[in-house]
């Protein structure tokens, strides 16, 4: 992106001062190819991360079922759990730059194993409830981020933080799987108890092979001495210029898609009348598609093209992919809609997490990190009651004609912002 950022990893200032990579990465070696440890750990930690919680995805609908729990109350359940989520995403962040990466990647770990056990054990509405808790801290893929961030150079940020989304997507077409099987075979109860075991392993993971500190610079004990949990830091760094314009363009592209995947699954029943295993299969494409973009895609494309240019024609490709949504009549051509849809988010997305880690200086990228993921917290604590008054009065065709409005509008927005 063109933005400045606010302070360089080369500023000769009091808060820190650059320390050179070691001579000799510490590297493993798989099938013929060297990885960094610390890098290659975090991607076994994000596929497990994904595999457990599309484990308890798949589980919390059927054991809110057998609770008596009615469809009004687990949508309140859902909303809790993106709220809170929208509370420790920055917090989170703060607590990464402070204390590095392999804290972080634990607490994230911590907090999960915490949350599906209580999921595990809940017997009532209220313990699901307070299951949902727990996941203030459960940001393990704002850790994996943080991590990729602090050991990449910015030419190759976009393209390792892409795949995350590789490894993160392998997780979520097996973790499904995985869920049904213990469900078929043992309860629902046991599924939770194995996305909790999976997540204690990666804890385990990471105070194992990830160090202490992944970032390239030396923390001054003035800083140290701050608050850890600095608030308005957080508000600072927000409403910086660049992060400002990035976070601004993240919520309104974010918006539309949000309020659309809050209601697939009723679409899916309702308007395309799937069975629960055609759904299963669609959501199935949607992943492998996904990761095919993010893994390889992004890589490819930021390779022969800016960053800026990428996220200007994903935005326009974007636009009339939502148009072409408003008049979709079968579920062949949702597929065939969806691919386009799918390369211009996943192009999107990580172009704008990437931009934003350099909108600030290497001792504050977790924060931003952070503040990244509670844009799409906050889209998804508000997308389900959005989405189910437009879908009720309006039709799934609103949910093609929201998007293109507003794609429009960012396409515009960034046109002008990036012009030559």
């Amino acid at each position: 992106m063109t933005e400045k950022p606010r302070a360089s990893d080369d500023d000769k200032s009091p808060e820190m001062k650059q320390e050179m990579p070691p001579e000799k990465t510490d590297e493993v070696k798989v099938f013929g190819w060297r990885f960094n440890k610390a890098v290659f750990v975090t991607h076994i930690n994000i596929f497990l991360y994904s595999t457990c919680f599309w484990i308890q995805t798949g589980t919390l609908p059927y054991l809110t079922k057998k609770l008596g729990v009615d469809p009004v109350m687990f949508g309140y359940l859902q909303t809790t759990f993106a709220v809170v989520q929208l509370a420790g995403g920055p917090l989170f962040g703060q607590f990464g730059d402070k204390m590095g990466g392999q804290a972080a990647m634990m607490l994230a770990f911590f907090s999960a194993s915490l949350s599906y056990l209580l999921l595990g054990m809940s017997g009532t509405f209220l313990m699901l409830f307070i299951s949902r808790l727990p996941s203030v801290f459960m940001h393990a893929m704002q850790a994996g981020q943080m991590i990729v961030t602090d050991t990449s150079s910015e030419k190759e940020r976009a393209g390792a933080l892409g795949m995350l989304g590789l490894s993160y997507g392998v997780g979520m077409v097996l973790g499904p799987f995985i869920g049904g099987l213990v469900i078929k075979f043992f309860s629902e109860q046991s599924a939770a108890y194995t996305s909790f075991l999976g997540s204690l392993l990666s804890v385990y993971l990471t105070w194992q092979f990830i160090p202490q500190k992944t970032k390239r610079i030396v923390v001054t004990s003035e800083v140290k001495e701050q608050s850890l949990l600095s608030i308005k830091k957080i508000l600072q760094l927000a409403t910086a210029p660049g992060a400002l314009f990035l976070l601004t363009v993240r919520a309104l592209a974010g918006i539309p898609i949000g309020v659309f995947q809050s209601m697939f699954s009723v679409v899916a029943m309702e308007t395309f009348k799937l069975l629960p295993e055609q759904n299963g299969y669609m959501m199935s494409y949607v992943g492998i598609l996904t990761m095919i973009v993010q893994g390889l895609g992004v890589k490819v494309l930021t390779k022969k093209f800016s960053e800026n240019d990428i996220l200007k024609w994903s935005s326009f490709l974007l636009v009339w992919s939502y148009l072409a949504l408003a008049f979709v009549k079968d579920i062949f051509q949702m597929c065939l809609v969806m691919t386009p849809l799918v390369v211009g988010l996943a192009s999107s997305n990580i172009v704008i997490s990437s931009a934003l880690t350099r909108t600030v200086s290497a001792l504050d990228t977790g924060v931003m990190l952070g503040l990244n993921m509670a844009v799409n917290s906050f889209i998804r604590s508000l997308s389900p009651t959005v989405g189910g008054y437009l879908l009720q009065y309006f039709g799934f065709p609103v949910f093609g004609y929201l998007g293109f409005t507003m794609l429009s509008f960012v396409t515009v927005l960034l046109f002008i912002k990036f012009r030559e």
